[in-house]
């Protein structure tokens, strides 16, 4: 079942999502990370939308979704969180099961404090919620954080190079003969549009919150204790797989597959996490 294209007003935003599945089923919700878009979930869906109502939004600053200008609309992981949790109140979705990976791992966790009723499952696939996720690749972006001058922020524009989106995000890794260009062709395409790479670069400044609420998160997953399933690319040069296992610590029913790819592995193990996915879901009556 392939997905429909629609847009959801948000305040000022106009959030671009692709759902597929009964209107009636239970509801998956795909939250895309960094350099990407909802796309990135373009084989995954038809092979959910049989049992499962799945919908992928873009988040602001990313893919098709229209979001203010810098200076009139604040490039935060705060404020695209309270961006999708206006999403998820317009569409009425009062439970859902997450996808987080990358980038949308500390929206949809944000989105978990905020309504931890609502969440009936939650799927990582190379989303860090623990300090042990991440690799010494990190330094120029955590240098950054520290001292947020021109200069380093200069420093890691590098990050949003054509090159780096091919050769680091997507083929370090993985098998390169089963990346499709399609993929990080589209995400260079959005990256090079007007005013984007500043928006990415407040971002990256910004995403210096997220590890400052892994306390918060790691609390909620103590006394919720929602079923998790970490589907993760163990080749990730970013997320390691140790940010996988680190889930046990607070959910020790968490289910940990690593597999033999890079950091976008639905890429080249879309079907495999399909799988796990379906069989994940079931066990838990989803």
């Amino acid at each position: 079942m392939h997905p429909v294209f629609r847009t959801q007003a948000v305040g000022d935003v106009s959030v671009f999502y692709r759902e597929a599945g009964p209107a009636d089923a239970p509801v998956l919700l795909l939250l895309h990370g960094f350099p990407t878009a909802s796309h990135m979930f373009r084989d995954l869906i038809p092979l959910l939308a049989d049992r499962y109502r799945v919908i992928a939004p873009d988040l602001p600053g990313f893919g098709n979704t229209v979001a203010p200008a810098r200076g009139a609309f604040t490039y935060s992981f705060d404020s695209l969180a309270e961006v999708i949790a206006g999403f998820v109140d317009a569409l009425g979705l009062s439970r859902y099961a997450l996808y987080i990976f990358d980038y949308g791992a500390p929206v949809g966790l944000r989105l978990a404090l905020r309504y931890p009723e609502r969440v009936s499952a939650i799927i990582s696939q190379n989303g860090n919620a623990y300090m042990e996720g991440f690799s010494d690749a990190w330094g120029p972006w955590q240098t950054y954080w520290r001292e947020p001058t021109g200069e380093h922020r200069e420093a890691v524009r590098v990050s949003l190079a054509p090159d780096t989106i091919r050769d680091w995000q997507y083929f370090n890794g993985a098998d390169r003969n089963l990346v499709s260009p399609d993929g990080y062709t589209l995400d260079i395409a959005y990256m090079a549009r007007p005013g984007a790479e500043e928006i990415q670069l407040d971002l990256i400044l910004d995403y210096r919150s997220n590890p400052e609420r892994y306390p918060d998160f790691q609390a909620y997953f103590r006394k919720h204790q929602p079923p998790l399933l970490a589907a993760w690319g163990k080749n990730d040069a970013h997320f390691l797989p140790a940010g996988a296992e680190a889930y046990r610590r607070d959910l020790p029913n968490a289910e940990i597959h690593l597999l033999d790819t890079g950091h976008f592995a639905l890429e080249t193990h879309a079907t495999d996490i399909a799988v796990l996915i379906q069989r994940f879901l079931q066990r838990h009556g989803i």
